[in-house]
Order: structure tokens, then C-alpha cells, then sequence
């Protein structure tokens, strides 16, 4: 052995002494409740255990270093940084009837519970997102706030945008509805700048009121009582005239003390390796399922899903002794990469604009990033580089592709190939579905979106992701293969430019054409402390907008209808046109996309012939499809049997969407 052998090996041995002290170090149980058993469900008694668990990270152990501000969080007598959140764990009361999986589900901004299963799965939610309020209901996680070394103020740019606002006061809110944890440095409005806008285009121009930036009466204050300037309020703005609900107000200001976010990940991890992994906490507190569990899974939906990309491609599936935590994760309607990272991060955000997400890798398999500069990444870097990849299924639908940018997942961000997919992810695309599917149900009553200029698309993907999962499980616990993956391609076809020659989209007379109405794929400048690879680091000035990427849609047929992917019962025997977009009426947003988290359409057909012909509508009605009510009964077996006997739907779930067309009044 060398001399520089020797040192490297001296150096790697005091490192592996100095750290991996990071653990969970105390689970505190607050209330054991027993839940019966469901007969009818085949769903054995459950025990639900909820409490507390406390942990600590050693910010100089590599898997905790790339936390965004860890240097910076208080630390402990013993140089660690602690935290401390809520959980909830669903096992079976007989232990003999479990499955041996433990089912972690991320809760979406603190929203959910654990949840009992008839396969006798153990069940496990926590607190993870630093910046939600606790209540008596939810799961939250306590961090630290990052300061300098000599205990004062960190401060940085932000950005808060309003819409829909009326009165004199308006409360400081990040994206979906949370109150700012950022104060700002000081309450002298002459540091900010407040804006009114009549419109923004989706790359982020603005049409400002006459004026555009209110110098003067306004305050960081509340005037609800107390007229205008109010009473000084950093959570709050008082606007002396009062708010336009017509108008996007943007107020940018320097924020102090950013909440050290990126530990949510590390405690994620750490929690689910001592349910995994452990006998006992360090002060003789048992793992009430040491030894049942044999697999770990983790599913979440929507930011819960992204929660999981960011998660994986940070490395976090590798605890602190080097073992893997989750063997198989489901990011489902997720196509981002949390915005948890950074200083003065906003992980309940969407795709807004100045909402971040998009500048880490969104693809799986290593792919060349020529158009943004930086190289060749994938999201199973990190991972594979430590043995500790889970299996995954990743799935999404139209609505994912039309507002949340989930093209780039697919074909990068030049959009001229399709990128292919490692031996261990499955994909499942919903044709036609909206964010997190509809109602279901076989009707031409369109549920109403209010601010939408169509109807709420109600093709559902419950059932089938339902399917899915068992599937997954097996995958995962047994290696037993899944259905093919299903998804939209450059190279069969299927997955287009957004144009209404590309698509095919029909003309249906009154109705509103897709063309152009994709949100784009923003590249933003974040500056030169921003690791663009990692979405993390720090920015020194708001978003800049540079430019936009190319995104492909997928294509439709005579009817509108999406061509490829997993189609429902409700999708596969059509009472319309089922759109992943819609257009918003009126506002600041008038004819984009209609919402942040996007809103799917419905666009019924007429019910006769005579009624479509008079219209003009070019889709046959549902007299010409069908004829029968019968006929569209045996039209929704049909098509339920198939996916049931493509493993792709459970038998219940068939049966009961067949019942829901029996008693439907469709040509009836």
C-alpha cells in the first residue's frame, strides 16, 4: 500500500468516526387507536400509532452536506442539526396477517393520513414540508431557520403574486394559499415593489395599469380596522384605495430568515429507515414493526410526486449506514423536481410564473441537456452511483402535459427524440385526463369549472392507477412483470407540436381551439449561485425570464380524443371530447390555460344526428356510435373486460363503472 493510500484511507476512516451520527433518535408515541376490520373490503383490524419523531443530521456526512443552508441552521452541543415532526402508522393488529411492505405515502402540504389496506400493507405518512402551519389534523415537521455565523439575518429576493383580491388588506401568501414564512427585512416600502397588471402573457409580460408600480399608499400592514396605513403587519399589505379582484398585484421584496427546507428530505428518509431497519429508538422506545418489514414502497401524487423526483435525484434513497430506504416509488401527475432545496424555497408551488422546478434533469435515463448547457443528467444519477435506485412507476395524464410541462420528461428539452427509459421505470400515461382524473361516472352533464370556459373533464384514473399499484407491488416484492409501458412517442407518432395541423384537433363550432395554448417550458436566469442541476443553492435576483424550450403535445383523433396511452371505460366508449386543457374567461389570465394545477375540458356530443348536423359539429352523436342504450352498455363492458384482462383494471372497479352505465340515462 502507498504512502497516498495510507492518507486517503486515514482520511476516509476519521470521516466515517466524525460522521454518520445522524439518525432518528427518539420516536414518541401520542395515541394508539384500534380500527376495525371492514368485511365487506376484506380489510383486516389495523392499529393506528400516531406521534412524534426527532432527529439529528451531521452537516458534514456527504448525504447531508447538499442540504441548501445546513452549514448555517443551529446546531446541537455535538455540532448536529435537529428537527422534530408528526407521523401517522397504520399496521395490521395481528402482525401475521402483514405483508411484509411498508407503504409510505407523501402527504401533499400536510394533508393525509395513513390508511389501511386488504393486503395487510403497514401504511406511514409524516411531516416533511417545513413551511405548513400545524393544526390538529395534519402532519407537519419543525426546521430551523439558517443565520449568519454572527446570528444575524440571511436575506435574499422574493416574489409574492396576487389575484381575485378585494378589500383594503390582502395577507401574504405563497402558492396555494400558505402564509409567507418570510418576513420581510424591513417594513419600509420604499425597499419593495408592488405592481398591478390588467394581463401576462405566459412568458411573463405585463400589461400595467396606468402607472404600474404603486409608489406610494400602500403599507406592510393591516387595515381591516384601522384605516389606512394601518397597523404594521409583515404578513399582510394594506392598499389605501383597495384591491381590484380583476387585477394581478406582484409585490417583490427582500425576505429574512429562510427555513432550512431541504432537511424534510433528510428526515423523510432517516423515519422510513428506522421503521425499515430498526429494533428500537436510542432510548429503548420499540419499532412497533421491527422485523415485519421486507420491502419498502413510497407513492405520492401531484407535489407529493415531486417531492419523490427531488428526493431521488438528491440522493436521499441511500440512509445514513448506506442501505437503500424505498425499493420502488410511484411519482404520480408529478413532471417536477420540488422546489425544496434552495434559500427561500417554495415547495407548494406549481408551474406559476417565477415558480422553480423545472431546472433540475425531469427525465430518468442520462440525456445530453445541449439546449440548457448541461450536460448529460438523469434524475437515477445520484442513485445509481450508490446501488440504491428504486424500481419505478411513474404516471400522469394530459393535464400533466398541457400545463405542467411533462413533455421535456419525455423527449428533453429540444423535443426531437424520445428519451428512453432504464430497465427499472415503468410509464403509464392517462389519455385525455385532467390533474388527478375526474369524477368518472357516464354522463353529458359536465361538472362546472367556474373560471374555465369548459365544463370539468370527468374521465377518471383512479381505478386504473389502483390496478397499477398492485401491480408495482408484485413487481417490486417479486419481481413479476408489469403491463408493457404505455405512453405517447416521437416515434410512432403519437406525440406532436402543438398546432392544430399536428394534433388534428376537430372544429367544433362555439368551442375553443388548443393551438397554442400549452404552457410553456421557461428557462430562467437564477444566477451564478444557483446549481441548476440540483435546484439548489441560493438566488441574488428574482427569476429572470431568458427563454422558452419546445414541448410536444399528444395526438388526437376525428373526436378530439387523445390516440395513445391508457384509456378508461368512460375514454375508450367516448360521450365527447375529454381535453387535458381549458381556457380561463376573464382576468389578468383571459384565454391561457385555466389554472396553475391545469383543469381538463368536456365538450359533450350532440345526442342525435339531427341535433349534431344542425350545429355543424363534425363528431358523429351518440345516436350514430351507439344507437342503443344497450349498445352503450355493451360498448363499457367491452371495454372495462379488456382492461381487466390486461391486468390493467381490478374486477370490482369494472363492475361497478359497468353498474354506473347500466343506470346512466345515455340514450335512455
Amino acid at each position: 500500500m502507498t504512502k497516498h493510500t495510507l492518507a486517503v484511507a486515514a482520511v476516509a476512516f476519521m470521516c466515517s468516526v466524525a460522521v454518520g451520527q445522524a439518525h432518528v433518535t427518539r420516536i414518541e408515541v401520542l395515541k394508539v387507536e384500534p380500527v376495525p376490520a371492514v368485511q365487506a373490503e376484506a380489510v383486516p383490524a389495523y392499529e393506528r400509532i400516531s406521534g412524534r419523531f426527532y432527529g439529528e443530521l451531521d452537516p458534514r456526512d456527504p448525504k447531508n452536506a447538499l442540504i441548501t443552508d445546513i452549514q448555517l441552521a443551529r446546531k446541537n452541543a455535538r455540532g448536529l442539526v435537529e428537527y422534530v415532526g408528526t407521523f401517522s402508522l397504520m399496521k395490521p393488529a395481528d402482525m401475521s396477517k402483514a405483508s411484509g411492505v411498508l407503504m409510505y405515502s407523501v402527504v401533499n402540504r400536510g394533508n393525509g393520513r395513513a390508511s389501511a389496506s386488504a393486503e395487510g400493507h403497514v401504511s406511514l405518512v409524516s411531516g416533511w414540508q417545513g413551511d405548513v402551519i400545524p393544526s390538529d389534523t395534519n402532519q407537519t415537521i419543525q426546521v430551523p431557520r439558517a443565520k449568519n455565523p454572527d446570528g444575524s439575518s440571511i436575506t435574499g429576493p422574493f416574489v409574492i403574486r396576487l389575484t381575485g383580491q378585494t378589500g383594503s388588506t390582502a395577507t401574504l401568501t405563497m402558492p396555494r394559499g400558505n402564509v409567507t414564512p418570510y418576513p420581510p427585512a424591513t417594513l419600509d416600502t420604499a425597499a419593495a415593489t408592488l405592481l398591478s397588471a390588467v394581463s401576462e402573457t405566459p412568458m411573463g409580460v405585463k400589461g400595467l395599469v396606468a402607472g404600474g408600480v404603486i409608489q406610494t399608499d400602500w403599507a406592510f400592514a393591516t387595515c381591516e380596522t384601522t384605516p389606512f396605513p394601518g397597523v404594521p403587519d409583515p404578513t399582510h399589505i394594506c392598499l389605501k384605495n383597495g384591491f381590484n379582484p380583476s387585477l394581478l398585484y406582484e409585490l417583490q421584496y427582500t425576505a429574512k430568515d429562510p427555513l432550512v427546507l431541504g432537511i424534510g428530505f433528510a428526515a423523510t428518509r432517516d423515519l422510513n429507515s428506522f421503521f425499515r431497519y430498526e429494533k428500537k429508538d436510542d432510548a429503548g422506545t420499540a419499532n412497533p414493526v421491527a422485523g415485519a418489514i421486507r420491502w419498502a414502497i413510497s407513492e405520492g401524487s401531484s407535489q407529493s410526486g415531486t417531492f419523490l423526483r427531488g428526493y431521488i435525484h438528491l440522493g436521499f434513497n441511500q440512509d445514513e449506514q448506506g442501505r437503500i430506504v424505498w425499493d420502488g416509488s410511484n411519482p404520480h401527475i408529478a413532471s417536477r423536481v420540488i422546489d425544496m432545496n434552495r434559500r427561500f424555497a417554495m415547495p407548494s408551488g406549481t408551474v406559476a410564473m417565477y415558480e422553480l422546478g423545472t431546472d433540475a434533469p425531469l427525465w430518468w435515463e442520462d440525456w445530453n441537456d445541449t439546449p440548457r448547457g448541461r450536460g448529460p443528467t438523469g434524475i437515477l444519477d445520484r442513485c445509481r452511483a450508490t446501488q440504491t435506485c428504486p424500481k419505478i412507476m411513474e404516471t400522469f395524464g394530459a393535464a400533466e402535459i398541457w400545463g405542467l410541462r411533462a413533455s421535456a420528461m419525455m423527449v428533453g428539452t429540444d423535443a426531437k427524440a424520445d428519451i428512453p427509459l432504464p430497465d427499472t421505470v415503468r410509464r403509464y400515461y392517462f389519455a385525455g385526463a385532467q390533474h388527478g382524473g375526474g369524477r368518472g361516472g357516464f354522463s353529458l352533464t359536465g361538472e362546472a369549472a367556474p373560471a374555465c370556459e369548459l365544463p370539468s373533464n370527468p374521465i377518471p384514473m383512479a381505478q386504473i392507477r389502483a390496478a397499477l399499484l398492485k401491480s408495482f407491488v408484485t413487481w417490486v416484492t417479486t419481481g413479476a412483470p408489469m403491463p408493457a409501458s404505455r405512453y405517447p412517442k416521437i416515434s410512432d407518432g403519437t406525440l406532436v407540436p402543438n398546432t392544430n395541423a399536428a394534433m388534428g384537433f376537430p372544429r367544433i363550432p362555439g368551442k375553443p381551439m388548443p393551438e397554442h395554448l400549452q404552457r410553456p417550458l421557461i428557462g430562467y436566469g437564477l444566477g451564478s449561485h444557483f446549481n441548476y442541476k440540483d435546484g439548489s443553492g441560493y438566488l441574488t435576483n428574482l427569476p429572470n425570464v431568458e427563454r422558452a424550450f419546445p414541448q410536444l403535445v399528444v395526438k388526437v383523433d376525428a373526436d378530439g380524443n387523445e390516440v395513445a396511452g391508457l384509456k378508461s371505460p368512460l375514454a375508450m366508449a367516448p360521450l365527447g371530447t375529454y381535453t387535458g386543457w381549458n381556457v380561463t374567461k376573464a382576468g389578468p389570465f383571459k384565454g391561457q390555460l385555466c389554472g396553475d394545477v391545469p383543469t381538463g375540458g368536456f365538450i359533450p356530443f350532440a345526442k342525435t344526428k339531427a341535433e349534431r348536423t344542425a350545429s355543424g359539429d363534425p363528431r358523429l352523436s351518440l345516436e350514430e356510435r351507439y344507437r342503443t342504450h344497450d349498445g352503450y352498455v355493451k360498448a363499457v363492458t367491452t371495454a372495462a373486460n379488456s382492461l381487466v384482462q390486461d391486468g390493467l383494471l381490478l374486477r370490482h372497479d369494472a363492475d361497478t363503472m359497468i353498474a354506473q352505465a347500466e343506470k346512466s340515462d345515455i340514450l335512455n
